[in-house]
């Protein structure tokens, strides 16, 4: 595996994926686009990826390819409630080659490590390809739901959004 521990050098890269993987053109070339859902390129910044990388009992796992471009993320964060995983993002022309799910399987042995047997994440609740292929790797949908943030910090939503949470026990 090419699976590592992110450290802050590596946050404006992290940066630039995120903001690819998930809005504007490039976003397209993936399936994973949340591009028609939301405009503007910013899906976040360094600032916020460098605060992450920071806080206690959060780390971003880091896919690198063999020129050590990273080209998959993950971001875990301990809580007490379980392991929160967000940002899961691979690289738009790299998507359906196993990245994404080599990440989550990092995920689980980090969970482990740290003694969380749930792991929970939010997904946009229209994003239902999105939803069914963390369904096919055993998360569950549960009835909670969470409102979209409307700072708009992170695009301007085209339409009404919301997340629901899935679930995983490991």
């Amino acid at each position: 595996m090419n699976i590592q521990i992110a450290t802050m050098a590596d946050a404006e890269a992290i940066n630039n994926l995120l903001n690819t993987a998930y809005r504007g053109e490039n976003s397209k070339k993936g399936w994973t686009t949340e591009a028609h859902l939301i405009s503007g390129t910013i899906r976040t910044n360094k600032q916020e990826i460098q605060n992450l990388i920071a806080q206690n009992g959060t780390v971003f796992l880091k896919y690198v390819d063999t020129n050590n471009s990273i080209c998959g993320c993950v971001n875990l964060q301990i809580h007490k409630d379980g392991l929160y995983l967000g940002m899961l993002s691979v690289e738009p022309t790299m998507q359906a080659h196993g990245i994404g799910k080599q990440l989550l399987l990092a995920a689980e042995k980090h969970a482990r490590k740290n003694n969380c047997n749930r792991i929970y994440m939010t997904v946009i609740s229209v994003r239902t390809e999105l939803i069914n292929w963390y369904r096919r790797h055993n998360y569950v949908l549960t009835a909670e739901t969470k409102p979209f943030p409307t700072d708009h910090l992170s695009g301007v939503p085209n339409q009404k959004l919301e997340f629901n949470v899935l679930e995983k026990y490991v």
